[in-house]
């Protein structure tokens, strides 16, 4: 009897369940095999009726299928690899559409992972294998979300399309602020995530310096597309000498798109460096290298403002990094070499392109000097940063709906994929990003606007301040400035870059990556030094909690 009660089930019944259990992985087993064998032949197939046929556009197709397909294994069995794999679409997803005529199937590519990461990472979410919290942004973004939703039913909106968009390029990639949060629970974690982006950054700004010698006909194809010609094969002229200067757009479709990489690029490469510097000894040359690079590659573009713009965010970072040093610890004297260090090599890479490209480096250097010095009697400074942007602001206003405004996407970007499939205009807006805000979405979304940027930029500072004195100052910083460069200084002057969904994507990301940054450095602290764990945004730093027990 006590052999009955502890055996509940007969050994026969057991052993019968058990070659049943194992024939039912075998069968499955071998159909997999089958599938792939399948899938194999199949494929070679139709490689082989490309390479005979000479088709190299197939060829590329099957191609991408295959890199597809593994990419929807990957994201779906680890949520953290997706995130890579996004990463890699969103930054050379242009490069093929250049190749392929502008395919809209490849502009959706990017999307179709970040879904793939959505998916994943609830289903780990539920499972309970993720860390999880609530952004101290949500509200704002939510309450904009609302307001924003209503109006892609504005009836002054030409077409549902257009609002349809407008939402997707405002909030399709705000999920990835939970994404970056989970994303990061250890220092090799965060070290993996810079050296990747980084690593991606150093080949991107390499072929765009690349091309910004050899001119457009390298990395773009022979025949492009009608809407991105104008674009991929931008050039510029000097005023005053006629200098002619090639806007390089690397492995983008446009040269804005290369710029506004250079953004996101600057204040990462800044970051991460100060970060080594800080923290550890191996990969300081590498990223050091990746600066400079960097550097030299906002020079080369011809753009004015990415080049004002590196300028001023290399000073920014430069005081924030002094002032956010450990001083006690006398690590301020090291920072300030490696700044002198960055700015000397900067200085050597521009020297060293101007003894070997003497003509491509004095071109630009025209280019700036007649249209940015004060002196030039073809300077544009103030007219370009103050005179054109507040006029057309104010200009926003002159529309009878600027109290409601024309609907979200009427004036956004990828306007004229939307009036060329379904046949509809859109409505003539204004180049300010504020103004165009009030055009889309009346004053009420311009103010809604307004509450949401300063709230991410409140609940960052906040985290940089908590940072001071710690390793992962420089890229908290770096994050806040890149927001605060993005949410106002860019968008004054026009809404393209938030709506690009290069810098979009990263925003959310980084913005992630920042509210757990206080976990990661307290984590990293001694025991006696930690305190009772709650909330990320409503954590004490480990360095004030040590200042009031000492008090």
């Amino acid at each position: 009897m006590m052999l009955v009660s502890i055996w509940p089930v007969r050994p026969m019944t057991l052993l019968s369940t058990t070659r049943y259990s194992i024939g039912r992985r075998t069968l499955a087993h071998n159909l997999r095999g089958l599938i792939f064998i399948l899938a194999s032949g199949l494929l070679a197939w139709q490689l082989s009726r490309a390479v005979l046929d000479d088709q190299l556009d197939s060829l590329v197709w099957i191609l991408l299928f295959v890199v597809g397909a593994g990419f929807v294994i990957i994201v779906m069995n680890d949520w953290q690899k997706g995130v890579y794999c996004f990463l890699f679409c969103l930054l050379f997803e242009d490069l093929f559409r250049k190749y392929l005529g502008n395919n809209l199937a490849l502009f959706f590519a990017k999307d179709m992972v970040a879904v793939l990461v959505y998916v994943s990472f609830l289903a780990q979410l539920r499972r309970g294998k993720v860390t999880f919290s609530r952004p101290p942004v949500l509200l704002p973004v939510l309450m904009l979300a609302w307001f924003a939703f209503g109006q892609i039913f504005n009836p002054a909106s030409p077409s549902l399309w257009f609002g349809f968009l407008g939402f997707k390029l405002f909030f399709f990639y705000f999920p990835f602020v939970f994404i970056g949060y989970s994303l990061i629970g250890s220092e090799a974690e965060l070290k993996r995530f810079f050296k990747v982006t980084v690593g991606l950054i150093f080949v991107i700004v390499s072929l765009g310096i690349a091309q910004s010698i050899l001119g457009h006909t390298f990395l773009n194809p022979t025949a492009l597309a009608d809407e991105v010609k104008n674009s991929a094969a931008l050039y510029r002229v000097s005023p005053i000498t006629g200098a002619l200067i090639y806007r390089p757009c690397s492995v983008f479709v446009s040269t804005g798109r290369y710029v506004d990489f250079l953004m996101v690029a600057w204040v990462l490469t800044l970051g991460f460096t100060g970060y080594l510097l800080l923290r550890v000894r191996r990969g300081r040359l590498w990223a050091f290298g990746a600066t400079v690079l960097v550097s030299a590659g906002a020079f080369l573009t011809g753009s004015r403002g990415c080049f004002l713009w590196t300028f001023i965010s290399a000073l920014a970072a430069s005081v924030a990094f002094l002032w956010g040093a450990p001083w006690k610890q006398r690590e301020v004297v090291r920072v300030f070499r490696s700044i002198a260090r960055i700015a000397v090599g900067m200085v050597l890479a521009i020297v060293l392109l101007d003894a070997i490209f003497p003509e491509a480096i004095g071109a630009r250097v025209a280019l700036y000097a007649e249209t940015l010095l004060p002196d030039s009697r073809t300077s544009e400074l103030r007219a370009r940063t103050w005179d054109y942007p507040i006029t057309n602001f104010l200009g926003a206003f002159d529309d009878d709906r600027w109290l409601i405004g024309h609907g979200i996407g009427t004036t956004s970007l990828g306007t004229q994929y939307v009036s060329k499939i379904f046949r509809v205009h859109p409505v003539k807006g204004v180049e300010s990003g504020f103004g165009t805000l009030v055009v889309e979405m009346g004053i009420g979304g311009l103010a809604l606007w307004f509450i949401m940027s300063g709230a991410i930029l409140i609940s960052a500072w906040r985290i940089v301040g908590r940072l001071r004195g710690q390793p992962w100052f420089p890229i908290g910083f770096a994050i806040f400035w890149y927001s605060f460069v993005l949410l106002f200084p860019s968008t004054y002057g026009g809404l393209q870059p938030f709506e690009d969904f290069l810098l979009n994507a990263y925003l959310w990301i980084l913005l992630g990556i920042l509210y757990r940054l206080p976990t990661l450095a307290e984590s990293t602290q001694p025991a006696t030094a930690r305190h009772q764990e709650g909330n990320f945004w409503a954590r004490e730093s480990v360095s004030s909690l040590t200042r009031s027990t000492a008090s």
